[in-house]
């Protein structure tokens, strides 16, 4: 029999069986021939195979993991091996806010380009909209879009935007990620207040957020739409993260996920030899010169660049 796993924690996984029944299960021999190096065995998201135990019908053991669609990974650098996030998922939100806690593009970007490799579209939510946006995080914003970035903004606090968010989910499997305090759990409490997840306060000493979600979970979700129409979607709800690694990933390969930067990257006279820091005629400077890379995106590219170049040369 297949399942869905819905969570998991310490070598045990709640898993949803066809008929709805969630069944606690661990893994046949402890380990799963499909899975190599991961810090985590399975994500939310998965489908296994289980087989029930004969004398608990609520328990049982996984047998095997049906292959992946797609995973979305980081690199867990406390373990120093790849952390799964989530399973076979339609579309990424990346939540940011532009105060309380700051605006961090950069964060954002490292989530675009890992979603990017694995070939997962993303949605960009602007959170606690209702706190007002500079011109300057407005600008980067706008950026976004103009590289084909969707971009959503909504108040958790007020609804505002809601109903639009949710008709983008709707009939979809997405996962959610974001830096700790954006406000994912009130955000998700806002869409169905059934769920009601464990929110926090902003740490006002530190002006960052802190943990409330400690383990990814599986949410099947229904909002109700001012008409009463009933949208209904499953999130992923992930760990607030306040540095995200990237995984699987070459150094020279982050240029690529840069839709700005791809196509001057392939016509760059000096090819993947060039840096594109210093090169007279290179084709990413030009294009940054005249103003069609954001100079912050290219520093989110060099710093990811960078950081990966540290990183193949400690494991090599």
């Amino acid at each position: 029999m297949q399942g869905l796993v819905l969570s998991g924690a310490n070598n045990f996984f709640a898993v949803r069986t066809p008929e709805g029944n969630v069944v606690r299960c661990s893994i046949k021999g402890k380990k799963l021939k499909e899975i190599r190096g991961y810090y985590n065995p399975l994500a939310p998201g998965d489908t296994v195979d289980i087989e029930y135990d004969t004398l608990h019908p609520d328990q049982g053991q996984i047998t095997a993991l049906i292959p992946r669609r797609n995973g979305f990974a980081r690199w867990n650098q406390k373990t120093r091996s790849p952390q799964l996030l989530a399973a076979n998922i339609d579309l990424l939100l990346c939540v940011t806010t532009p105060a309380n806690p700051p605006f961090r593009p950069r964060f954002t970007d490292r989530t675009l380009v890992q979603a990017a490799a694995e070939d997962i579209p993303t949605l960009i939510i602007v959170n606690k909209i209702d706190l007002g946006i500079p011109e300057s995080i407005r600008e980067r914003i706008r950026d976004w879009q103009r590289i084909g970035i969707q971009v959503c903004e909504v108040s958790a606090k007020t609804g505002e935007g809601l109903e639009s968010l949710a008709r983008l989910l709707s009939g979809k499997t997405c996962a959610v990620t974001g830096q700790s305090g954006v406000g994912k759990s009130s955000l998700l409490n806002s869409l169905d207040p059934s769920l009601a997840l464990k929110t926090a306060d902003i740490s006002f000493k530190y002006d960052r957020g802190i943990h409330t979600t400690t383990q990814g979970i599986f949410l099947p979700m229904t909002f109700t739409a001012h008409d009463g129409t009933q949208l209904s979607f499953n999130i992923i709800d992930t760990p607030g993260i306040r540095h995200f690694a990237l995984w699987g990933i070459k150094p020279e390969e982050i240029i690529f996920y840069f839709p700005e930067m791809e196509k001057a990257a392939i016509q760059c006279a000096f090819g993947l030899s060039c840096s594109h820091i210093h090169e007279r005629g290179c084709r990413i400077l030009e294009e940054l010169s005249a103003g069609h890379i954001h100079p912050d995106r290219y520093e989110s590219w060099r710093s990811m660049h960078d950081e990966l170049e540290l990183l193949t040369a400690d494991e090599y």
